[in-house]
């Protein structure tokens, strides 16, 4: 039996989504799906627009078979970190084949920017761009002689990157994506996640993209700007915090107080360096209070959190949880982990952004069942 991993964010959960499932279960008809699934704050600094628990219902009824959680400590963090925690993941959960969307589509082509990746020759070439100023996206490719700049294959390297680094049993297959990452103004049935969440800010009808509109939250971002003013305004030491690098906050404390809107902000504190990626990340973890201390004390998954399973799911956990490295777990409560307190941290302060009471799903740690095989 094939045992196929996905990892995904589903901001929101949309047509493409389900287009991508259905790919699979098309080409792996009799495979157990297992997805890793992002939080509340995302790989690009972004705040989910729907829930962990509406994520996880929409996946199992969506022929996805086991759904767990991507840690925010890695789940917020840049796309190489990004990709080993959740590889990682999926390799104690023995999948053998890895399926991503790609613009590209070419997976030989991407196999072979992860391997220069690895090598130092290359790795140099790439360090001495940053020092030169680049961002990282500018300075990779300029290394690599090569022009791939677009989000699903960038990820897509850092996985395959992963696999080779570990040596993994991994096999990884991409699936043509079928719509443009930045495009912002197209209708057809299957548009970009970005296209949908700027149809929400301009009140457009969104339910011709998405399964089910119910799911989608609304995020108080005038809020989230009030607490991040506050929390740059009155701390000594922000470089404390992961991402804060490079002197940029001397520059954050300069412009804060002359800053009215998170959009201003982020004008005032880019630079060539910084990306509008970069910044937002930092800016959460300067929110959630991420520091790099933490950060360094922690390279690896601790547990799985299983958040939920089709019945086929379940009789797969059964089989394999005696011989993962790592514990697969639903409850919490008896887990001792830096890994966990940033969990507890990253939902509360969902939870005060949110208009979607998100403590009662967080507190029960409750498993999603569902019925549909």
């Amino acid at each position: 039996m094939d045992i196929i991993g996905i990892i995904a964010e589903y901001n929101p959960f949309h047509n493409g989504h389900i287009y991508h499932i259905n790919k699979i279960k098309e080409l792996f008809p009799n495979s157990i799906i297992i997805l890793v699934l992002n939080g509340y704050f995302l790989e690009r600094g972004e705040i989910s627009i729907e829930s962990i628990e509406s994520k996880t219902k929409l996946a199992l009824e969506n022929n996805v078979d086991i759904i767990v959680k991507l840690p925010f400590i890695f789940g917020s963090n840049s796309a190489d970190t990004f990709s080993n925690a959740a590889i990682e993941l999926l390799n104690e959960l023995k999948i053998n084949k890895l399926v991503f969307g790609s613009e590209s589509n070419d997976i030989v082509l991407l196999k072979d920017l992860a391997k220069k990746q690895l090598d130092n020759e290359y790795n140099c070439d790439i360090k001495k761009c940053l020092k030169e100023g680049l961002n990282y996206p500018t300075a990779l490719n300029k290394a690599l002689n090569t022009n791939i700049n677009t989000p699903n294959d960038l990820l897509g390297i850092s996985y395959i990157k992963t696999i080779l680094k570990n040596n993994y049993n991994i096999e990884p297959i991409t699936i043509k994506r079928t719509n443009d990452y930045h495009d912002k103004e197209s209708n057809n049935e299957i548009i970009s996640a970005t296209n949908i969440r700027e149809k929400i800010k301009n009140n457009i009808d969104i339910s011709k993209y998405v399964p089910n509109t119910n799911y989608i939250n609304k995020i108080d971002y005038d809020l989230y700007f009030k607490l991040l003013k506050y929390k740059i305004i009155n701390e000594d030491n922000l470089n404390k915090y992961l991402t804060v690098d490079e002197g940029i906050e001397n520059r954050l404390k300069k412009v804060i107080n002359e800053c009215k809107t998170l959009d201003e902000l982020i004008n005032k504190t880019k630079t060539k360096r910084y990306t509008y990626n970069r910044i937002n990340r930092m800016f959460i973890h300067i929110l959630i209070g991420l520091t790099k201390e933490d950060k360094n004390k922690v390279s690896n998954n601790e547990y799985i959190r299983l958040l939920g399973f089709t019945n086929n799911g379940k009789k797969y956990i059964n089989t394999i949880k005696k011989d993962t490295n790592i514990p697969i777990v639903s409850n919490l409560k008896n887990i001792n982990s830096i890994i966990k307190d940033y969990e507890i941290k990253e939902y509360n302060t969902y939870n005060l952004l949110s208009k979607e009471n998100i403590l009662e799903f967080e507190l029960s740690n409750k498993i999603i069942k569902s019925n549909n095989d």
